[in-house]
């Protein structure tokens, strides 16, 4: 059986408790006190997260901006220093490699955040693509990441960090120095609340998150209420609602494609055979990853993501169906023990978010 890898701050989730299990090949915490009770909490008040799975690359040189935009769907042109973006990596044929978050650190200067289980292959596609003279590296495992998610996230990073990060809008960042050391603080995050990630080496990670759990308006939160929070405010998971079978435009994310250069992939787009659908579902039978969709009793797609949500007492669940029946309003999930009734939502599910609130 394959090693699982340990992220900086694995030990403190097993001294304190956390249920552990696999993913994207560590050892990561799904639980604490309960699926519930963090979700519910992250809404409130602030959930922090250990996110060090995830994969860092750095990018810099001469010429790094116009070779990048050639391999993602971000328009790099219009990214300037202290701003990041949300978008993809395509293969030739237009599906989705990853997802990814770039950051402008300064002209011609990047680092990437992609999906831990997509570090490997994300890094020598990437490399494949760029000029040789270009400095290109790997920083994941020097990298911690926390993520601090909820209404009360400014109030307590502001606190924890003797610092106020009231300046920072939605999609930025800042590079600074805190207790001796380099780390970006970055106004982003997967749950639709007010949040921020932060970046800092790997050996800091602990005293960092034992500073952050010392406020008692936070508290630790495992990849299982990160998974409804992010799936209440709409946002796809890699691998299960993206993947190298479906384009961006297949995944309803369309609007992120804005450039008009071209890209690795971009000539595939057009190619259209399934659509991601937004499902709502009553009650608390709860659809599950590859069920059917059914319409008038023929398989019309499956199920990628189904949750009960906490926040709004029903299911959710995001679906591919055929591109000719997306604007359908009801469909039937054959779930493993019922049929249930589905009807067509819109994204986000959850639209009470903090995360683009203004804050003074």
């Amino acid at each position: 059986m394959e090693q699982l890898l340990v992220t900086p701050l694995t030990q403190w989730h097993r001294d304190n408790g956390a249920k552990m299990a696999p993913f994207a090949g560590f050892d990561m915490p799904v639980q604490y006190q309960g699926i519930m009770v963090e979700h519910k909490h992250t809404r409130t008040e602030t959930g922090i997260f250990d996110i060090s799975h995830m994969g860092e690359f750095k990018l810099s040189g001469a010429g790094a901006m116009d070779a990048l935009n050639k391999v993602v769907t971000h328009d790099l042109g219009t990214l300037g220093p202290g701003k990041c973006r949300y978008g993809f990596m395509l293969n030739e044929s237009g599906g989705i490699l990853d997802d990814l978050i770039i950051y402008c650190l300064a002209e011609d200067s990047y680092m990437l955040v992609v999906n831990g289980a997509c570090r490997e292959n994300d890094f020598n596609w990437i490399k494949k693509h760029l000029p040789a003279d270009l400095a290109f590296t790997d920083v994941s495992d020097d990298t911690a990441k926390i993520d601090v998610q909820g209404p009360t996230s400014l109030a307590v990073l502001n606190d924890v960090m003797g610092a106020t990060w009231n300046h920072l809008k939605y999609f930025n960042f800042e590079e600074t120095e805190w207790n001796g050391f380099r780390l970006i603080v970055s106004r982003t995050g997967y749950t639709g609340e007010l949040g921020y990630e932060l970046y800092l080496p790997a050996g800091k990670a602990l005293e960092v998150w034992e500073k952050l759990m010392a406020d008692e308006r936070t508290m630790p939160v495992g990849l299982g209420a990160r998974d409804t929070l992010r799936l209440e405010a709409g946002y796809p998971l890699y691998g299960q609602d993206l993947d190298t079978d479906h384009t961006p435009v297949e995944a309803n994310a369309g609007f992120f494609l804005k450039k008009e250069n071209d890209y690795v992939g971009k000539s595939g787009l057009d190619d259209v055979g399934e659509k991601l659908i937004p499902l709502t579902i009553e009650g608390r039978r709860t659809p599950r990853h590859n069920d059917e969709i059914l319409l008038n009793g023929e398989k019309v797609g499956v199920v990628t993501s189904g949750s009960f949500a906490p926040t709004l007492g029903h299911c959710l669940a995001l679906a591919y169906v055929k591109a000719d029946v997306e604007n359908n309003e009801t469909f039937t999930v054959k779930a493993a023990r019922a049929e249930l009734e589905a009807r067509k939502g819109s994204l986000p599910f959850y639209t009470e978010g903090t995360a683009r609130m203004k804050v003074d």
